[in-house]
């Protein structure tokens, strides 16, 4: 089977030749730049610019010879810029940014990035490797009403302003990129709603709206519904049949809980993410849900809005352990992701700390998991580039052998 195949059969939890692999695929199965560097030097490629994903979590784009040398079975649809630049990042790597992410390395070793009015909108602190959200540029409003002013923030939501690249030439990059490539093609749309209403709002005060400013809370997910259906239907008008699946995120989990109750998912935020993942799932494509953290008793409302694969299994959250989910939910739902805990075992400084990991979890996921193989969540700065190879060498030996 071609990577594409494999991983499309998986998603309609039927059987395959091989369980695929992913590395790269996802803003959430990725590599930090620092570590894909080292990276690439291991495996004897040259050093070069590396190409950024997640401008927020500084991951990279893999590049076609080592997507080649890792063999993994998919890879990322992302938006794109008009023009791009070269950061060099206080940490080390050269990065290849848009050249509308505006970053300013400020003399006390960190960084911001401002927005085209001058604000603002994230951090990064000195000796740190990510950049994090600053303000909430909803955090003052008090009703409904006020929010009409703030048409173009919803409009442009998850799809920000540094990709500027006009929808007809990324129709054309998407067509070439998928007729040249039979891995499986991964749409990074994202779709947020608790985590846009957190950064719009603030974390606290969103939380507090969701309870006792529903109507406000309501008024403001509605505005970003709207903006998120149009989106779909321009994007499948204009690129549509260059992709196999989407990939949606909204973090609902905390290590130990989710970070809202499932009853208050269900009433508040549940009605709009069925109604995304419906207008998708209607054209055939598939869904894959990426959400952190303790989220298993969310997994029944996932399954019940056609989600096909939950992104990640983290198995060092509370609930999490694959083969109880396996048990309860394999029959409806994929896993993408999961195979190797990134807190406790992917960053040892001994690889058989990774190859012990790795034979750990695929026992735990059993011969009746529809699975993709990938670390949990995305590879950080502190992992060992040889522990990388480590964990895809033992995962083809105790599957492919």
């Amino acid at each position: 089977m071609t990577g594409r195949e494999r991983i499309m059969a998986v998603l309609s939890r039927q059987s395959v030749d091989f369980i695929p692999f992913d590395i790269g695929g996802t803003d959430c199965s990725s590599i930090h730049v620092l570590t894909y560097r080292k990276l690439r030097a291991l495996l004897g490629f040259p050093e070069k610019p590396i190409r950024a994903g997640c401008l927020m979590q500084l991951v990279a784009l893999l590049d076609d010879d080592a997507k080649d040398a890792l063999q993994v079975d998919a890879e990322p649809l992302r938006f794109g810029s008009k023009e791009t630049k070269i950061w060099k990042s206080p940490f080390g790597p050269e990065v290849i940014v848009p050249k509308l992410f505006d970053i300013e390395d400020l003399p006390d070793g960190s960084s911001v990035a401002k927005n085209q009015q001058g604000t603002v909108y994230a951090k990064r602190a000195a000796r740190a490797y990510y950049f994090d959200p600053a303000g909430a540029p909803l955090a003052k409003v008090k009703s409904p009403d006020e929010l009409d002013q703030f048409d173009s923030l919803f409009e442009r939501w998850d799809y920000s302003y540094t990709y500027d690249e006009p929808l007809e030439l990324m129709a054309t990059r998407a067509k070439t990129q998928y007729e040249s490539t039979d891995r499986a093609v991964v749409a990074l749309w994202r779709y947020h709603y608790l985590q846009a209403g957190q950064l719009m709002r603030g974390y606290e005060q969103f939380l507090v709206d969701l309870m006792v400013e529903k109507n406000l809370a309501h008024a403001l997910l509605d505005k970003l519904h709207e903006a998120y259906l149009r989106r779909i239907d321009v994007f499948f008008d204009t690129f549509g049949q260059w992709f196999d699946i989407v990939f949606l995120t909204d973090d609902l989990g905390t290590q130990q809980t989710g970070i809202i109750s499932p009853a208050t998912y269900q009433e508040m935020l549940f009605p709009y993410m069925s109604e995304v993942v419906g207008r998708i799932k209607a054209t055939g494509k598939k869904v894959v849900m990426h959400s952190c953290g303790a989220v298993a008793d969310f997994v029944p409302l996932m399954i019940e809005m056609g989600v096909d694969a939950l992104n990640p299994v983290q198995v060092s959250a509370n609930g999490m352990n694959p083969r109880d989910l396996v048990r309860e939910y394999g029959k409806d739902i994929a896993v993408w992701g999961g195979g190797i805990d990134t807190q406790h075992a992917l960053n040892a400084s001994d690889p058989e700390v990774v190859r012990a990991d790795v034979r750990r979890r695929l026992d735990e996921y059993g011969p009746d998991a529809s699975l993709v193989f990938t670390q949990v969540h995305n590879i950080q700065y502190d992992v060992p580039p040889e522990n990388i190879l480590a964990m895809r060498d033992e995962f083809f030996k105790q599957t492919r052998a």
